[in-house]
């Protein structure tokens, strides 16, 4: 299986960001336990991150044909971006919305993602990085 991994906006700066927050774990750190437990899933990754909007939308559309499948933490995206929200839409795989934290309980703008009601999308949140490792383990594991 090959899966698509996508990091958003200020996601390059875990482990320094409100560690209270998002953790002490860094990006590199979720990257590297993310490929070797690909390896073990004997699947393919390719993560990318990215703060701006259009360049994560041409990661799903230069990939949509590699990938069978998407794990994207949209960072503050997940609240406005429907340009993301319509490429999710039309790469018509399976995906996972990844949020380090529990969205439903921070703020209120932060409680909605425009990725709601999209049927080929699921939402992990709130255990951190092994939000990350649940979501491959769900798409490897099951071998979709």
């Amino acid at each position: 299986m090959n899966i698509l991994i996508l990091h958003g906006p200020n996601l390059n700066l875990l482990g320094e960001r409100e560690p209270e927050i998002y953790g002490r774990t860094t990006l590199d750190e979720i990257n590297h336990e993310l490929k070797k437990r690909a390896t073990e899933f004997r699947s393919e990754i390719r993560f990318f991150q990215s703060n701006h909007e259009g360049v994560l939308i041409d990661q799903i559309q230069e990939n949509r044909k590699w990938a069978d499948a998407l794990i994207i933490n949209p960072g503050a995206f997940t609240h406005y971006s429907y340009a993301i929200r319509d490429m999710i839409s039309a790469f018509a795989k399976p995906v996972i919305e990844v949020h380090l934290s529990d969205l439903s309980k921070r703020e209120e703008f932060r409680k909605h993602s425009v990725l709601d009601g999209l049927l080929n999308v699921q939402r992990i949140m709130g255990k951190g990085a092994d939000g990350y490792y649940e979501a491959l383990a769900n798409l490897a594991g099951a071998g979709l």
